[in-house]
This record gives C-alpha cells, structure tokens and sequence, in this order.
C-alpha cells in the first residue's frame, strides 16, 4: 500500500530549473547588512531575500552554530553500481550507537549508508564496513550534517527555507520533500509581493507563522529519535515487528505523510465569489 521512491536529484534540479526564468549564478556567501548580501562575486541587493543555504543559516543576525555542539545529525552514504527491490534498514548498536544504517535501490545504483543522531561519532569506516559486509564497493561518497531542530523559518526580514530553517525531519533525515513543501509556501508568499497584493513584513510574517505551526510535528519527531538509543533492543526489535501490522502502518505513515501533504503542491485556488443577492424591492 506505500510505495517507496528516491530522488533523482540531478534531473529534479533540471525540472526545477525550467520552470523558472531567474539568472542561476555561483557564489560564496561571506554574511549579509540588511538588504545586502556579501559575496565573493561582490554585493547583491534585493528587497526579498531567502536563505536556502543550508545549516550553517549564513544570512541569519546571529552567528549561528556549529558542529559538534549543535542540534545537528551525522549521515554519509556510498552509491555503488547494483539493483536491488529490497529496502533495508539496521538498528544495530554495533554499527551506529544511537541512529541506523540502511541500503535501498535508486535506479542503476544502490544508496548505502550509515546516519549517526549524535553528531560526535564518525560515520565513515562503518559506512564503508556496511557496504562491504552486503559485497558492494564504497565509492561516491555522499554525506553532510543534518539538522533536526526546526529554526524560526522568518527572522530579520529574511526568509529561511529547507536546512536552513530546520526543515529536514528528525528521525527520518527526509529533507528534499520538506524543502519543497516549506519552499512551494515561501514562493506563494514571495509572489504575493511581487503582485502588489501583499505587504513584505505581512509575507514574512504569514510565512514563519505557517512554519511555526509545524513545530510540535517536528517536535514529536525529534521526541522518537531521542527514543530510540534509549529503548532496550529487545524491546526495540518488538516495536519494529510489530509494524508488519497493516493497520499499524497505514496509521504511522498516514500520520508521518502529513506532516507536509503533498496535496499542498496543488495550486492554490482562488476563493470562492459568494453570488450576489438581489436587493428586495421596495415596499
């Protein structure tokens, strides 16, 4: 009843990138005064600004946080040549102390990976140890820091959006359908600007009320990746097959779906015109 999907990333970037009519330029961002963002191609100026930047929230007042001392988890993965119809995960202490390891199919590849909740331990000889034991070779790393705390998502007059706003999910580390749900209503807003029919501080607003709203979700979330170091494996292994349960599991991902609904993708629909009532005649 769920089907399972990766992300072609290289072709979602192209997709994206057609529908749009911006100029795409590379540049290091060094920080941001006000309206201006520094760059090492010179400064840009723009009254709408977003941070899409990633954890390190680059254009934030603050100076931010880093890692290891930071609401920030660890992942790499490898891609190996292979196919494979099984997806498999490992909760297994002896691999990572407080996280998993997994390995799942994405096309003429396998995705093969260990992700560590606590930002201090090394991933890297067990995801290479992983990949050996299931006779795949470890190369085309893959990995960065993974936050799991949701950030004001609207702070200083600038709009945040994907890692930079903590908008990957805790225990699941899924990020890209975050982004885009957080992104689809950070662009509604932006457009409304744009039109003329809203004010920016108004968008800003509206915007990081929207994220706000989602913060218990993220918040529960964060509550389960706690949990699971701390649960006794036995116990662990019997919550784990106990989602062989249909009902179980139409529950559990039905909730976890929602917490961004891909319906919200939809285009938004004007509201409706209430018809006009036709004035009594006069006695």
């Amino acid at each position: 009843p769920w089907t399972f999907s990766t992300f072609d990333y290289p072709e979602l970037c192209r997709l994206l990138r057609a529908q749009g009519d911006c100029a795409f330029e590379t540049a290091k961002v060094n920080g941001r005064t006000g309206n201006t963002v520094h760059t090492d191609r010179g400064d840009l100026t723009a009254p709408l600004i977003v941070d899409a930047l990633g954890w390190r929230r680059m254009l934030a007042p603050d100076d931010g946080f880093q890692p290891p001392d930071a609401p920030l988890s660890r992942g790499l993965e490898v891609h190996p040549g292979g196919r494979s119809d099984d997806l498999a995960l490992w909760i297994d202490r002896s691999i990572v102390p407080a996280g998993y390891g997994w390995s799942f199919p994405a096309r003429e590849e396998l995705r093969i990976g260990v992700g560590s909740f606590d930002p201090r331990f090394h991933v890297k000889d067990n995801t290479v140890k992983l990949a050996r034991d299931l006779d795949s070779d470890p190369v085309r790393f893959q990995g960065n820091w993974i936050p799991h705390e949701i950030r004001p998502a609207a702070e200083d007059g600038v709009f945040f959006c994907g890692d930079s706003a903590g908008h990957c999910l805790p225990l699941t580390a899924e990020g890209i359908r975050t982004a885009l749900y957080f992104g689809i209503a950070c662009g509604r807003e932006l457009r409304s600007v744009l039109d003329g029919s809203t004010a920016r501080e108004e968008a800003l607003a509206r915007y990081g009320a929207f994220s706000d709203a989602h913060e218990w979700k993220f918040r529960w979330m964060l509550h389960a990746q706690r949990a699971v170091p701390r649960i006794w494996p036995p116990l662990l292994h019997g919550t784990v097959r106990s989602m062989r349960s249909r009902a179980l599991v139409n529950w559990a991902f039905g909730h976890y779906l929602r917490i961004a609904p891909p319906e919200f993708a939809a285009p938004a629909h004007p509201p409706r015109r209430r018809p006009a009532v036709p004035a009594r005649a006069a006695a």
